[in-house]
This record gives structure tokens, C-alpha cells and sequence, in this order.
């Protein structure tokens, strides 16, 4: 039994090898390795050999003009290949960048005097839509309020009466004895407000013999100001707005 199993398997083994070398090679039945319409692989040594670089005598005219006609196919293809290749397109510049804009500058300005705070907010009022920005501000100061001319007490009351009848004996009228304040018991010999006139009236008593003086009378009075910024744009003309004050420049706020 066992015999008869092993000769059964060896003669499928064999009719196994002998489809295989019929079947499994193309070699044998003289097919290609390779698909239809593709070229052979070559190996560089199965090339042909590269003709001799040099040629008989004979032959050298007949090699100069086969090159020279080769070489009239090759350039017109060459000039028809530059041809037809599309002209490169000139390089297109960028735009210019836009020009940024100027900063705009401002002038700082102290308009004044104004004489009463309602002059001030008229002011105020009238360049509202002409500044940047605006404030008010009221300052101090010192005002002539004219020229005194008088003539110094002697101390005492009865002194300056005896001074006021030496004074009508001259025919220097027109004064009065202070009776109050720092300045009692003076003679009053009017007050100016014009400088000149009280120069002359001082020179009048001092001709009579009496030693007049002359003093600037002041006082403290408010005054209001507006300072203001404007852009220097060329639109901002105050003036026309604002009338019977001045102006200078002042810092920045």
C-alpha cells in the first residue's frame, strides 16, 4: 500500500516539472519579456562600436557636405524651435509707494487782554471751531491809574493848614489836605492822568517856592486771556473773528 502511494505521488510530481518547462518560460516559445510597444533595455556594453574618427581621403568632401546638409535641417529647426517660443513680457514695475502725509503742526498763542470775563467767553465762542484746544485764564496785575502830585505834611494837622495858607498865599490854588489813610496831612496838588500835565503842574508849585513831588498812582486789576492751539493749515486766521486784543506765543498745553 504504501508503495503504491509513493509511485502515484512521484508521477504527479513529475507531470507537475514537465507543465512548468512548458508553461513557465517565455524564453522557450520565443515571447517577450516585456510589453507590447515598449523598447528594449540595452546594457552599454551591447552598444554597436563608434565609427573611426578618422575617414579616408576620399571620403572627406562627401563627409563635409552630408554634415553641411545635416546641419541646414538642424538650424532651421532651431530658428523655427526660437520662434516659436513666446517673448518674455517686460518686467512691470510696482506703482509707487503713496507719499505719507505731512504731520500736522500747531502754534500755541496767548490772546489778550480782554477787558471783562464776557469779552472773554465772546472770545471763546467765536474760535470754537477754529482751534485744537482752548483755556481760560485770569492774571493780576499792576496798572497806572495816574500821576500825583503833592506836597509833604509836616506831620502834624495844624503843620499842613499852615502850609495850605502859605500855599494861597502864592496863588497856588486848587488842593486839598488828606486827612486819612498813610497819607494824612498831605497837600494835594491834583492827580494826572496824562504824565506830562502833572510834570508841569509839579514844576508851577516848585517855581512858587515849594517843594512839590511827583508819584505814579497804581493798582492791582484782573485780566482775563484766552490761550488757544491752532493747526498751522492756513485756514486759521483768529483776526477776523476776534478784535481789540493782541496776542503772543506761549507753551504748548
Amino acid at each position: 500500500m504504501f508503495l503504491r502511494l509513493l509511485f502515484v505521488l512521484l508521477i504527479a510530481l513529475n507531470i507537475a516539472v514537465g507543465a512548468w518547462l512548458l508553461l513557465g518560460q517565455d524564453d522557450v516559445h520565443g515571447r517577450s519579456a516585456t510589453d507590447p510597444g515598449v523598447p528594449t533595455l540595452k546594457l552599454l556594453s551591447e552598444r554597436p562600436a563608434p565609427l573611426a574618427s578618422v575617414a579616408p581621403a576620399g571620403s572627406a568632401t562627401t563627409s563635409v557636405a552630408a554634415a553641411a546638409t545635416a546641419a541646414a535641417p538642424a538650424s532651421a529647426s532651431t530658428v523655427a524651435s526660437t520662434s516659436s517660443t513666446p517673448a518674455t513680457p517686460a518686467p512691470v514695475e510696482p506703482p509707487p509707494a503713496p507719499t505719507p502725509p505731512r504731520p500736522t503742526t500747531y502754534t500755541c498763542m496767548a490772546l489778550g487782554p480782554f477787558a471783562t470775563p464776557i469779552d472773554l467767553r465772546t472770545a471763546r465762542s467765536a474760535l470754537s471751531s477754529q482751534t485744537a484746544r482752548m483755556r481760560s485764564r485770569q492774571e493780576q496785575t499792576t496798572q497806572t491809574t495816574g500821576w500825583w502830585v503833592y506836597l509833604p505834611g509836616g506831620g502834624s494837622r495844624d503843620k499842613a493848614l499852615e502850609l495850605g495858607r502859605r500855599l494861597a498865599a502864592a496863588n497856588v490854588g486848587e488842593y486839598f489836605i488828606v486827612s486819612t489813610g498813610d497819607q494824612s496831612n498831605t497837600i494835594s496838588l491834583g492827580l494826572f492822568k496824562d504824565p506830562a500835565n502833572a510834570r508841569r503842574r509839579r514844576d508851577q508849585v516848585v517855581a512858587a517856592g515849594f517843594p512839590a513831588q511827583m508819584a505814579e498812582r497804581t493798582e492791582s486789576v484782573p485780566e482775563y486771556w484766552l490761550d488757544v492751539v491752532m493747526a498751522d493749515n492756513g485756514h486759521s486766521d483768529w483776526r477776523s473773528r476776534v478784535h481789540g486784543v493782541g496776542s503772543h506765543s506761549t507753551g504748548c498745553f
